[in-house]
């Protein structure tokens, strides 16, 4: 399976966002926006919203992805991702995404 790494670790080419936006599926991304404005609490978010190519990846980003905290921690310090980082492990910026999805720590691992 193909592996895009986030710079939190995340495989952004499993992302809905991602799949949708490289086949322009509106449909997946109706889907996505439904699933998300549950999910995440966003009952503004759209689905012409939906367009990602992937966090480290050139194109077009998710609205979040431009105010990503742990995306613009990386890139201040020059890291291509938190893996590059020694403080990765004790950070309470990745933490959250670490907590709900642990698989993207070992996905940060694999790229060193």
């Amino acid at each position: 399976m193909e592996k895009l790494i986030s710079c939190c670790g995340l495989n952004c080419a499993t992302c809905d966002a991602r799949t949708a936006t490289i086949n322009n599926d509106d449909d997946l991304r109706k889907a996505t926006a439904e699933k998300w404005r549950v999910a995440y609490g966003a009952p503004d978010l759209s689905y012409e919203m939906i367009n990602c190519t992937g966090c480290r990846e050139e194109g077009v980003k998710f609205s979040h992805c431009e105010v990503c905290e742990i995306r613009n921690c990386s890139k201040s310090k020059g890291f291509a991702t938190c893996g590059d980082c020694p403080e990765m492990d004790t950070c309470g910026i990745v933490a959250a995404v670490h907590k709900y999805v642990p698989e993207a720590i070992d996905n940060l691992r694999s790229l060193n």
